[in-house]
């Protein structure tokens, strides 16, 4: 028997090579753009090593907590802004570097961050959708786009602009395979700070911080200007999701049976200045194998874009989770830099009637 050793680390710096205009980002590097690669003691500490000191010349020490460790150095290898908040706050400082990114445990999830702004999960998947062919390997376009049902809408305004296919799956990555493995969908992502393309089929990490690096080397601007131009021209999805946790499960799925028990009533309800359009249990069908997923959220939909999703999560003999997602859309430019919460003040206070 032979064995053959290979370098996991070599081989995918290739590919990134492949995919993404390196000169240009090595450039974008050099001009003084300083970043921040959190690797939370997990795996990609040695890939973004090699690509982003080594590849890309960013200084040693760009790259943190690199060595991939067993308990990640005491610390919750999950990129968001409670596990990451260090990289956050280091990054909003006035001396800070101008960007920063953090892996989780296994590579496949992503924060984004620059200068006075974080960039939602589902704000990355449109802009890199909308940015797609500045990177060598999506230089001829993208099929279409896939967003798990409970991620925001701004994908889909994307869609609908380059006139591709939009297509809103369960959550669950093995929806987005169907789509990738037929050539439908290019890129796809998920509110939970996964984002991927058709050059893998899991979520992949380091590829979307590459493909930002990739956009703001292209556009030669900053995070926050391209985040404010792509609400300037398609608009806003102010978005947030709220979890109830180890909630009672026959409490929990005494609230979504009620909730469904109402769905027909629902349309052309009012509550305050929010008119209902639609509401429903999500059902998808597969187009590719003809597979049906019922009973996958419930959605309200309201008169102008507007949502409110609800999901449980979890159950099992610790409880529920009840995964509550709000979403307001925002054509108006004027009104882009309100805080979120307050964005969405009312329908929260709608989504958190009883029932609504």
């Amino acid at each position: 028997m032979e064995l053959q050793i290979i370098d996991p680390v070599e081989d995918y710096a290739a590919l990134m090579e492949e995919l993404f205009d390196f000169p240009s980002i090595r450039a974008l590097l050099a001009s003084g753009v300083r970043i921040a690669i959190d690797s939370m003691g997990a795996v990609t500490g040695p890939y973004a090593k090699e690509i982003f000191e080594n590849r890309l010349g960013a200084p040693e020490g760009s790259v943190r907590n690199l060595v991939p460790l067993p308990d990640f150095g005491g610390h919750h290898p999950d990129p968001n802004l409670v596990h990451a908040k260090e990289l956050y706050d280091d990054v909003m400082s006035k001396d800070g570097p101008h960007f920063g990114a953090a892996s989780d445990g296994d590579g496949d999830r992503n924060m984004i961050v620059g200068k006075g702004m974080f960039v939602t999960p589902s704000d990355s998947l449109a802009i890199i959708s909308a940015n797609a062919t500045v990177a060598p390997g999506y230089a001829r376009g993208i099929a279409g786009i896939a967003r798990s049902m409970p991620t925001s809408a701004a994908a889909d305004r994307v869609a609908e602009k380059l006139k591709i296919g939009m297509y809103e799956t369960p959550t669950g990555w093995k929806f987005f395979g169907n789509l990738l493995d037929a050539g439908k969908a290019t890129i796809c992502g998920e509110e939970s700070f996964g984002t991927g393309s058709d050059h893998v089929r899991e979520k992949d990490g380091l590829w979307a911080v590459l493909f930002w690096l990739n956009i703001l080397a292209a556009r030669n601007e900053s995070v926050k200007e391209v985040v404010t131009k792509h609400w300037a021209e398609y608009g806003r999805n102010y978005y947030s999701r709220h979890d109830y946790e180890e909630v009672d499960s026959d409490a929990a799925n005494g609230m979504m049976t009620a909730l469904r028990e109402k769905l027909a009533t629902l349309p052309g309800q009012t509550f305050g200045a929010l008119k209902v359009a639609a509401a429903d249990d999500f059902a998808y069908h597969d187009p590719i194998d003809g597979s049906v997923s019922k009973n996958q959220g419930i959605r309200v939909l309201f008169d102008g874009g507007s949502r409110v999703v609800f999901r449980l999560s979890g159950t099992g003999t610790s409880g529920a989770t009840i995964r509550v997602y709000v979403e307001r859309y925002e054509p108006d430019a004027s009104r882009h830099d309100i805080e979120t919460q307050e964005a969405l003040a009312d329908l929260i206070a709608v989504a958190t009637r009883s029932p609504i």
